[in-house]
């Protein structure tokens, strides 16, 4: 099964971006709020994010360097978007079997609001499974953002 990944897409990459929704097995939208490391990230695994031994389904985001009120924020602004149930382990916040997105335009749509909302930049990452050349051609994706993926 070969795999690739876009990388450091800004969200008009993304927006312009054609391909099957089934393919995407991992998106993120990195939020950089300052130079001093404060980020969070939001995202989602197509066969759910690691808990321990098990993999649960929905939407994820990750903090660094984030004030607990606005990490309440984050949280309440994806739940109310995405529904799921909060669970909190480390640095992760888990909205357990929240709804999923996967299409180009429902991704953009999110990182342009947690940019307005949260006051951040934003970069975003996509990695698509068994996408072949001429759907790579045919994606409007940029071919100098692809980080190829070793192994099967």
């Amino acid at each position: 099964m070969s795999r690739l990944r876009y990388w450091k897409l800004t969200v008009e990459d993304l927006k312009k971006a054609q391909y099957d929704p089934k393919k995407v097995l991992i998106w993120e939208i990195k939020c950089v709020k300052d130079d001093k490391g404060s980020v969070f990230g939001v995202f989602c695994y197509r066969n759910g994010t690691p808990w321990d031994y098990q993999s649960v389904p929905g939407i994820v985001f990750y903090h660094n360097q984030i004030p607990q009120e606005e990490v309440e924020k984050i949280t309440k602004f994806l739940k109310d978007k995405f529904g799921g149930e909060v669970a909190e382990k480390g640095s992760r916040i888990f909205l357990k079997g929240s709804r999923e997105i996967y299409t180009p335009q429902e991704i953009t749509e999110l990182a342009m609001q947690l940019g307005t909302t949260f006051e951040t930049s934003t970069e975003l990452t996509v990695e698509l499974e068994n996408f072949t050349t001429a759907e790579q051609e045919q994606s409007n994706l940029p071919s100098n953002k692809i980080l190829p993926i070793p192994g099967k």
